[in-house]
């Protein structure tokens, strides 16, 4: 037997992973650009927790916007399909017949397939919808559901590097820990994200806390510079 290897990603797990890539590297810039600039920890988590909340309300939006406007776009370009196939139906038979073609049926083939597939108005527009414009029928409650769930690995992405600062005495000592406990799970991660999407584990993994290092050391330096330019 023939064992195929197909990737196979549901939408939630792309949701998880946008919110909680973003949820890991923007709280923790965030901390440690504050950490650069102020003396007070407190200040810090407060900080944190409202970039938390905000940023959470924010992708959560997005998320929905984003499946509301696919959702909708579908929907626009069924209605014109269905127009098309009512107003000029030899146009669209040419194009069924071309389509056809160009996935290789011989032309009786296509003849005999162009008449099953235009004898229905609604399985001729699904076969458009697909073949024609590569549109698949979007699931209705999925932007509900992305909100939700981008929203929630935002949250909990952003929680991470921000208990350090609840268990450590000075924003320094904070940012340590951060840094540490931040960089880890952005490896760890990135690692299982790069095996999800087919790429290299390793290499995967390495951008991944690269891109957190790099934007918190960013946020850092900056602030230490505005802080100390303000003196």
């Amino acid at each position: 037997m023939h064992a195929e290897h197909h990737l196979t990603s549901s939408a939630m797990l792309q949701d998880i992973v946008i919110g909680l890539s973003d949820g890991l590297t923007v709280p923790f810039a965030l901390a440690a650009g504050l950490s650069g600039a102020v003396q007070s920890s407190g200040l810090i988590i407060t900080a944190g927790l409202a970039e938390i909340v905000a940023g959470s309300i924010a992708m959560g939006l997005g998320g929905y916007l984003a499946g509301r406007t696919e959702v909708d776009h579908y929907s626009a370009e069924v209605a014109r399909e269905h127009e098309e196939v009512r107003t000029v139906p030899d146009v669209e038979r040419r194009e069924v017949q071309e389509l056809l073609a160009e996935m290789g049926l011989s032309p009786a083939t296509q003849a005999l397939a162009v008449k099953e597939l235009t004898a229905d108005s609604q399985q001729w527009v699904r076969f458009m919808m697909k073949y024609e414009l590569g549109l698949e029928e979007p699931d209705p409650k999925q932007a509900p559901k992305s909100a939700v769930t981008i929203a929630g690995a935002y949250a909990v992405g952003g929680l991470i590097p921000l208990s350090a600062y609840f268990l450590t005495a000075t924003p320094q000592a904070g940012l340590l820990w951060s840094g540490v406990i931040t960089l880890v799970c952005l490896l760890v991660f990135g690692y299982f994200k790069s095996r999800l999407t087919g790429q290299a584990p390793v290499l995967g993994a390495l951008k991944m806390a690269a891109t957190g290092a790099a934007a918190a050391a960013a946020a850092f330096f900056v602030a230490r510079l505005v802080s100390g330019g303000g003196h």
